[in-house]
């Protein structure tokens, strides 16, 4: 059952709520709170099991730990996880439905969370919120029919202490119900006259959902005056890659901004609402100086972007020179994007390499 706010809540169905945690690592009835071992035995020693013996993992550098692995039909409906702000990029999360061949779900831990540049703002949308000091939740819908993995990576030099609690239903899954995809992508730099991509190789049927950027810009001045542009449906099949079905009319546009993000006397101004905003802003040299950093999200909730056969996503990274010239740019552009479609295997991204993923 799919709720919007309170409607439909107070309708009863046939679904049971399960719960994996470092507490209850299967998620099995009855099965919480039973560890003898964890990283919570030394401050539990005095009390014994049932009193927060294991209430986080640590990952090894270089190594996998399963979150969860759950048999279908059922859904994903909250994920929380919290670890130090330094492992955000280097923490990988995947996920793979119905045992398919690759991830559907591939990008940094930070990045899922809207939490690129290792540094804590608050977000307060529909489907992700992020809460002091890196309380970080997903409310995605993720439903399955046979089966779920959920991983994390890490790809730093150190170990990693996560925090999590992974919350699912057991219940039939409508047969109309697509599987939420990920891509990440990075450009650093991007090259000049290039277009950053933000989703490629998508072929089947779905409709998009969200976009985040974490944007670095390398040069002074205005740096957001590229356009989105989302290709379907045979649209490079049709003679020129450069045509789009839809293109927007610039970068703080589509996120729902004006005029450069910037109130007069205040500078860039960071906004959350439910579906879109700029939450974070960096300014380590003033308002229109070089290295700036930004985050911000669009989620197509109310309007999501269907497509039938194929999708592709780009966004031009354009400022301004003297005589009221654009100026492509060659910025830091790093970008997660999330889609459903009815195929359960994913559609590989970037190569998710520790210098790929370096916060600059």
């Amino acid at each position: 059952m799919t709720t919007q706010g309170t409607a439909g809540i107070a309708r009863l169905t046939a679904g049971r709520s399960r719960s994996i945690s470092p507490e209850n690592p299967t998620g099995a009835p009855g099965a919480g709170g039973r560890a003898t071992e964890g990283t919570g035995a030394h401050a539990a020693r005095d009390l014994g099991r049932g009193w927060k013996v294991s209430p986080s993992i640590e990952i090894a550098a270089g190594a996998t730990a399963v979150l969860g692995e759950i048999e279908g039909p059922a859904t994903i409906r909250h994920l929380w996880l919290t670890t130090h702000r330094d492992n955000w990029r280097s923490l990988l999360l995947r996920i793979t439905w119905d045992d398919a061949d690759v991830p559907a779900i591939e990008t940094p831990v930070g990045d899922f969370f809207c939490s690129g540049w290792g540094r804590f703002a608050q977000v307060s949308s529909v489907p992700v919120a992020v809460n002091p000091h890196g309380g970080f939740n997903s409310y995605w819908e993720m439903p399955f029919r046979r089966s779920a993995r959920l991983t994390l990576s890490n790809v730093g030099a150190e170990p990693a202490v996560v925090y999590f609690q992974l919350d699912y239903e057991l219940d039939a899954v409508d047969a109309d119900a697509g599987y939420l995809h990920t891509q990440f992508h990075r450009s650093n730099p991007l090259p000049y006259r290039e277009v950053h991509p933000i989703v490629t190789g998508v072929h089947g049927s779905g409709h998009y959902v969200g976009t985040y950027l974490a944007w670095g810009v390398n040069s002074s001045g205005w740096w957001g005056e590229g356009e989105l542009k989302f290709y379907l449906d045979g649209d490079s099949d049709r003679g020129d890659d450069e045509f789009p079905t839809i293109c927007g009319t610039g970068t703080e546009d589509y996120f729902g901004g004006a005029w450069n993000f910037d109130v007069p006397g205040s500078g860039y101004t960071t906004f959350t609402t439910p579906y879109l905003g700029l939450p974070q802003v960096i300014r380590p040299d003033g308002l229109y100086d070089s290295q700036q950093r930004f985050g911000m999200y669009r989620f197509h909730l109310p309007d999501p972007i269907r497509f039938g056969t194929d999708l592709a996503v780009t966004v031009q990274a354009l400022g301004w020179r003297s005589g009221g010239r654009y100026l492509p740019l060659t910025d830091d552009i790093a970008s997660t994007a999330w889609w459903y479609q009815r195929e359960p295997g994913g559609t590989p991204g970037d190569e998710l390499t520790a210098d790929a993923l370096e916060v600059c």
